[in-house]
C-alpha cells in the first residue's frame, strides 16, 4: 500500500487513497483481458504491448475513441454501473472493425466528482468485459476525481483503442461495386447513441424516471433494462468471416443512424437500396417513434433502427456469408444492395 496521503487534498474533496484501493479492485477485472501482447500491470505511466507483425505484410495502426454520451444518465437514475464500460469499448472497437482492423488495446478514461472505490471498480468491470468481447487488452485508464466540477454522484466515461490491419486489407470506400449485397448484423437495443432524445421522449430527467422499474409487456421486461442494455460488439466474429469471405465494405450504425453512417463506407456514384420491410425492427424503437411522434424519416436518421452494423459483401457471397454469420451467433440477415446513384446516400424502399 502506498504511503501517499494529502489531509489538504482530501479537505478539498479529492481522497487519492480512495484511488488506489479502486485501482486494487479493478485488478481482477483488467486482469482478465490480458493477451499475449501485454506487458507488465496498472500503475505505470504508459501502457505497452508488443506487437507481433506475424502474417502482416504492411501493418497498418488504427485508432478510435469515443465516449457513453447521456446514457450515463439512466446508470445514474438505476444506480447500475456494470454494463456501460462495455458501450464504451464496443463504440471504439466497431469504429476500427469498420476499418478492417483488429483491436489490440484499451484505455479507459474516468471523471468522477466523487471516487467511490466500489462504483469505479463496477465501471471497469464492464470496460474489461467489452475487452474480453472484443480480445482487447485493458493496458491501461486513468480516474480523476474533480469535485465542484461533477456532482459527487455523476461520472463521465471515455475510451480509446488501437488495433492492426494490413494495408492490403483495409476497408475504404474503394472496393465496394453496384450491385454488393448488404447484410445486416442485429443491434441489441439502442446502443449509445441517440439517448438525448431518448431522455426527452420519456422525460428521464423529469417525472419520467419512475418509468425506467416499470415492466413493460411490450418489450418484455423493464424500460430501463431495455434502454440500458449494452451495445453489441461484432469484432470477433466479423474478423472471423473476413478470412472466410470477401468483405468489401462495414458501416458501424452509431449516431445518425442509417442516413450518416452507411454513406460513409460507399465510394462516388453509389447509393444503398435498402427495404424498409427487411428491416427487424424491435418494439423499444416502435414505442420510441410512438410516443415521441418522430417521423420515420427522424428515426432511420437517428437510431440504429436494430441494426447495430452493415457489411457489404458481392452478391454472389451473400447467402454465404448470412449463413456464416448465423452458425457464428450473429442472426444476420439481407438488408438491400449497393446501387449506382448519382450522390452516395440511402434510399428506403
Amino acid at each position: 500500500m502506498s504511503s501517499s496521503f494529502s489531509e489538504s487534498y482530501k479537505a478539498a474533496g479529492v481522497d487519492i487513497t480512495a484511488g488506489y484501493r479502486a485501482v486494487e479492485l479493478m485488478k481482477q477485472h483488467v486482469a482478465r483481458t490480458m493477451t499475449a501482447g501485454a506487458i507488465g500491470g496498472l500503475g505505470g505511466f504508459g501502457g505497452l504491448f508488443e506487437l507481433d507483425m506475424t502474417g502482416l505484410t504492411h501493418p497498418v495502426l488504427v485508432s478510435g475513441t469515443d465516449g457513453v454520451g447521456t446514457k450515463l444518465k439512466l446508470a445514474f437514475l438505476m444506480d447500475k454501473h456494470d454494463t456501460v464500460g462495455i458501450d464504451c469499448v464496443a463504440m471504439c472497437v466497431n469504429d476500427v472493425l469498420a476499418c478492417g482492423a483488429k483491436p489490440l488495446v484499451f484505455l479507459d478514461y474516468i471523471a468522477c466528482g466523487k471516487n467511490v472505490p466500489e462504483k469505479i471498480a463496477a465501471i471497469v468491470a464492464g470496460v474489461a468485459e467489452g475487452c474480453v468481447q472484443a480480445g482487447a487488452a485493458l493496458i491501461g485508464g486513468e480516474t480523476a476525481e474533480m469535485p465542484g466540477f461533477y456532482p459527487p454522484e455523476e461520472y463521465d466515461l471515455a475510451g480509446f483503442t488501437t488495433g492492426v490491419v494490413d494495408k492490403a486489407r483495409i476497408l475504404d470506400n474503394t472496393k465496394i461495386r453496384p450491385g454488393d449485397a448488404l447484410v445486416a448484423l442485429p443491434s441489441s437495443g439502442v446502443h449509445s447513441n441517440g439517448f438525448s432524445l431518448v431522455r426527452r421522449i420519456f422525460d428521464l430527467d423529469g417525472a419520467g424516471a419512475k418509468r425506467l422499474g416499470e415492466y413493460s409487456g411490450e418489450l418484455g421486461r423493464t424500460l430501463g433494462e431495455a434502454l440500458l442494455e449494452p451495445t453489441r460488439i461484432y469484432v470477433k466474429p466479423v474478423l472471423r468471416l473476413m478470412e472466410q469471405v470477401e468483405v468489401n465494405g462495414v458501416s458501424h450504425i452509431t449516431g445518425g443512424g442509417f442516413y450518416e453512417n452507411i454513406p460513409r463506407m460507399l465510394p462516388d456514384g453509389c447509393t444503398a437500396r435498402i427495404r424498409k420491410r427487411d428491416v427487424r425492427t424491435p418494439a423499444l424503437f416502435t414505442l420510441l417513434a410512438r410516443e415521441g411522434g418522430v417521423p420515420e424519416r427522424d428515426m432511420f436518421n437517428t437510431f440504429n433502427m436494430g441494426v447495430g452494423m452493415v457489411l457489404a459483401v458481392p452478391a454472389g457471397k451473400a447467402d454465404e456469408a448470412v449463413r456464416l454469420l448465423r452458425a457464428d451467433g450473429q442472426d444476420a440477415y439481407l438488408l438491400g444492395e449497393v446501387g449506382r446513384g448519382e450522390e452516395k446516400g440511402v434510399e428506403l424502399l
